[in-house]
């Protein structure tokens, strides 16, 4: 069985479409990217993403997406020109073939990473995706079977402006039956701790980990990961500049809780570097920036390492979600998913069946490939095609 076709769909969905890019005083959105301080990073005011829909002569169509939260036009440009064309008459069986042969393209061009990592990862998922379905079975049974059907999950993030508001939903999370939650922080270390103690007063229940957002240099992020230890805390994640490698290993240890990375790492070398300097106490691989055949990689050095695997997730949309699952099923020391409640609600838009959420854990989608139905007329109205 052949491949026939490779197609991209860039979306940029609002997450209130009541308003359709108008602000609730009248203003019209404005064009471009912000920086959110105290984050360095260019967010959109919208959910943006990359689809690729990679099609089989016989006509079963696998998906992937890439988490291309700004400019996905350039991934989609990368699939259009360099991947697709490569990709037709290939074996739509064999994925791990095709993105051997697809990451070599490049091979001396900056290819396992940016914009071309994801632009490899939106296929490696949608490869995966078809062999699935022309199989008849769910990817986590072609990585060599499931670990797990119930996948452990967090909340991440408590969406509001103050301690206060925040310590009120970290409590409506507990009574709907979170277990834990992440904390969006980096704004001073003492103001992060006064929430992290808000969070904890009001919800005692729940584990509470902080994500820095790279917000810190050694001294705080030391100061941070020990105030948080002496709290009882789950895990830090990207305390410092996520280039700093060194500083992140000198950290771990000295820190008595996890050092959580790897949002930013998308390939295999770049993690064994990481391991073998002692530079993470947990990994955050994101299927949607390594691919399925790259995040198994990084899960068998993990596991050779001892080091648990909690895949990150944040504003992809429901077929970046499955993948996720999918590995987080197949991979041997699983500590956690990440839930995004906000990026999950608007990520089911593209999905005819919803999938299923749990504050505390997600279901391992059932069915063939990724295990999820995307509507593709949905896909093709938001990325303006025919």
């Amino acid at each position: 069985m052949q491949i026939a076709s490779v197609e991209t769909f860039v979306l940029k969905v609002f997450h209130d479409e009541a308003y359709l890019g108008v602000l609730p005083d009248g203003s019209e959105v404005p064009a471009g990217y912000q920086v959110r301080a105290p984050w360095r990073s260019l967010y959109s005011r919208r959910f943006e993403t990359l689809l690729v829909k990679v099609t089989a002569e016989d006509g079963t169509a696998g998906w992937g997406e890439a988490l291309a939260p700004v400019a996905p036009e350039v991934p989609a440009d990368i699939v259009d020109l360099l991947l697709a064309p490569v990709l037709l008459g290939r074996d739509a069986l064999a994925p791990r073939p095709a993105w051997v042969t697809l990451r070599d393209l490049m091979r001396e061009r900056g290819h396992l990473v940016g914009h071309q990592a994801d632009a490899l990862a939106a296929v490696d998922i949608a490869l995966w995706d078809l062999a699935g379905r022309l199989r008849g079975a769910p990817v986590a049974a072609l990585l060599g079977g499931a670990f797990r059907d119930r996948l452990p999950a967090y909340v991440s993030g408590l969406p509001r402006a103050t301690d206060e508001e925040r310590a009120e939903l970290a409590a409506d999370w507990a009574g709907r039956g979170a277990d834990a939650v992440k904390l969006h922080l980096g704004h001073g270390v003492d103001a992060d701790l006064a929430t992290v103690d808000a969070v904890r007063a009001a919800a005692p229940t729940l584990r509470v980990a902080v994500d820095a957002h790279w917000a810190y240099g050694q001294a705080d992020a030391r100061r941070l990961a020990a105030g948080l230890a002496d709290r009882g805390g789950w895990f830090l994640e990207a305390p410092l500049a996520p280039e700093d490698e060194e500083g992140h290993r000198r950290l771990g240890e000295r820190a008595t809780l996890p050092v959580a990375v790897g949002e930013t790492l998308r390939n295999r070398y770049e993690f064994a570097r990481w391991l073998r300097g002692h530079a993470l106490g947990i990994a955050q691989p994101d299927v949607a920036r390594t691919g399925i055949t790259e995040a198994m990689a990084i899960a068998e050095l993990c596991a050779a390492s001892h080091i648990p695997v909690a895949p990150h997730h944040s504003v992809g949309l429901g077929v970046a979600l499955a993948a996720g699952l999918q590995v987080a099923a197949a991979v041997e020391d699983l500590l956690v998913f990440e839930y995004q409640p906000t990026s999950t609600e608007v990520g089911q838009r593209v999905l005819r069946t919803p999938l299923e959420v749990r504050p505390d854990h997600f279901p391992l989608p059932a069915g063939p490939g990724l295990g999820i139905d995307v509507d593709e007329q949905v896909v093709r109205d938001l990325a303006g095609k025919d």
